[in-house]
């Protein structure tokens, strides 16, 4: 049963510019080490990153929780390379996260569906 969805949309410029700003600190306040690690093996760094950004804030908008914060919801990659997501707190329990990443040049989009597990 689907429990909610979400939707959302990152400029990579934006994303690329906020790094730039802030560095390390922005770096490790939204991601994970093990998403920071993964996405140094990615073509394009700044695209990687605003997918896996938009991912977040797609998931945050499916599961309406504010007190969820950027490192509870981590985007990694299954055996097939697809994007999956683990939220690691309390939250994650009795919920399964399906999302999907899409980007070009200028944007990342994120999709986002939550359902109960079975």
């Amino acid at each position: 049963m689907i429990v909610g969805t979400g939707v959302d949309i990152t400029e990579v410029r934006r994303l690329r510019e906020a790094i730039e700003k802030w560095g390390d600190g922005f770096l490790r306040r939204v991601f994970t080490d093990d998403e920071l690690e993964r996405s140094k093996t990615r073509g394009s760094l700044y695209q990687h990153l605003a997918g896996r950004f938009a991912a977040k804030e797609a998931v945050f908008k499916a599961l309406g929780d504010e007190k969820l914060n950027w490192k509870d919801v981590q985007i990694l990659n299954d055996k097939k390379g697809r994007p999956c997501c683990r939220i690691l707190n309390r939250r994650g329990k009795g919920v399964e996260v399906h999302v999907s990443i899409s980007h070009v040049k200028n944007y990342a989009v994120a999709n986002a569906i939550i359902t109960q597990k079975a």
